[in-house]
């Protein structure tokens, strides 16, 4: 007996060195049979902020990852509540040559290294309780990827280069104050007015503007920039108003240059051109910033449709393609101060990703070394009460198509680049 047990002993010994690898990869799938797809981002960050590969299967199931197995690995998608598949090398090996197959629209890539990660908003200097609704905190802490706050002092004294990554959301770069009804606290306000002091700007527009180019240099620079709602739209029109007064007296002390929309250079915006500034209504009145907004005056309106996502190629056009992966391909409009961007204020250089009936909803582009995506909207699942919009409690939307999207960047620059093809 005792002879039999050490012969089955050794040919277990024998067999194992013999095939090593026979369960060695896991696949996390991104179609219907996920779990909950927003922690499988944070299960890739995880991976890749442990000096590990992820291979992210483009078009596959979803867009699917795929990393060598670890029992930690395993471990967090348990506790996390992630699906996972062990597979063995040889079902791995199948699943990359189907991928290469040039008939096939699928591709692999593979992200190298975890991005750091900056959110520029308000919360880093006063209250800002409106942020409580930014979509990228929100899904950045439930997905557990961590990430920094700043805000302009930080980009003034230069620090944007030390990171990969950089949110932008629901700001106004022009020194306007959000020009919305209770955008910005009196408290908010005046933490901008020390800033600007502090840096030797006489007013705040001047200061946000100074902000505003930083960001464009951190992005020619190399660095990834992701902006959503009327961030998106205030730093371009930021960035074309430069040297020119576009903020009446209720926001500084003195008018608008007359002549202002005249003097507006298109050739220093990232995305958009064309545009033409919206009058003020007021200090608080509500009001838009410009026709770039295709919701113009309807504002904070209530979602009344979709927006489709375009189909690229994954292995000629490999950066749209990593943006939109999905498990759906038609998302569910949301509104913001900034909705989405009206097609003829889009430049010809930004590449549509996503488009509604009338308007573009995410929309990509390069500048220098850098790329940065424009997308539309506040909240992808928000909604609003009392008045006011309430905190999205992303437990109850673990497969939202339109957080993805938001995700899909967040993972984006840890990938190798390579340059679109159209």
């Amino acid at each position: 007996m005792k002879q039999h047990l050490s012969f089955l002993l050794v040919l277990l010994a024998v067999l194992s060195q013999a095939t090593p690898n026979w369960a060695s990869s896991i696949l996390i799938p991104m179609d219907d049979q996920q779990s909950n797809h927003l922690k499988a981002y944070g299960i890739a960050y995880k991976i890749l902020k442990d000096d590990m590969e992820v291979d992210w299967l483009l078009n596959y199931r979803g867009g699917s990852f795929m990393v060598k197995q670890t029992q930690a690995a395993e471990t967090e998608c348990r506790v996390r509540g992630v699906s996972f598949e062990v597979i063995s090398d040889a079902k791995a090996a199948s699943i990359k040559q189907q991928l290469a197959d040039p008939d096939l629209n699928m591709n692999v890539v593979t992200l190298q290294k975890a991005a750091k990660i900056i959110v520029y908003s308000p919360i880093k200097v006063s209250p800002a309780e409106f942020e409580n609704t930014d979509a990228v905190l929100l899904v950045l802490t439930y997905a557990e990827i961590p990430y920094e706050v700043i805000y302009d002092e930080e980009v003034l004294k230069g620090d944007l280069p030390k990171y990969d990554w950089l949110h932008l959301h629901h700001e106004d770069f022009t020194g306007q104050y959000g020009r919305n009804i209770h955008r910005q606290s009196l408290a908010d306000i005046k933490v901008q007015e020390d800033i600007a002091r502090k840096y030797g700007y006489s007013k705040v527009s001047q200061m946000k503007l100074a902000v505003a180019k930083g960001i464009k240099e951190f992005c020619a620079g190399g660095g990834y920039l992701f902006a959503m709602c009327s961030a998106a739209e205030t730093l371009d029109i930021a960035l074309a108003a430069e040297g020119v007064d576009i903020v009446s007296s209720a926001y500084d002390g003195d008018g608008v240059d007359p002549d202002a929309q005249e003097k507006l250079d298109f050739t220093k915006t990232l995305a958009f051109g064309n545009f033409t500034l919206e009058a003020d209504n007021g200090y608080r009145g509500f009001s838009t910033f410009s026709d770039i907004n295709s919701a113009g005056a309807r504002g904070y309106d209530q979602p009344s449709g979709f927006f489709e996502l375009f189909n690229f190629s994954a292995k000629w056009d490999v950066i749209p393609s990593m943006l939109t992966q999905n498990h759906e391909n038609i998302i569910k409009e949301f509104f913001g101060q900034t909705t989405a961007f009206r097609k003829g204020a889009v430049k010809p250089s930004s590449l549509v990703m996503g488009e509604g009936k009338t308007s573009d909803r995410y929309i990509y582009g390069e500048v220098g070394r850098g790329q940065w995506t424009f997308y539309g909207g506040h909240d992808p699942e928000g909604t609003r009460g009392g008045g006011f919009r309430n905190p999205t409690d992303l437990k109850l939307h673990p497969h939202s198509a339109g957080y993805r999207l938001i995700l899909n960047n967040v993972l984006f620059p840890s990938a190798r680049k390579k340059k679109r093809k159209t």
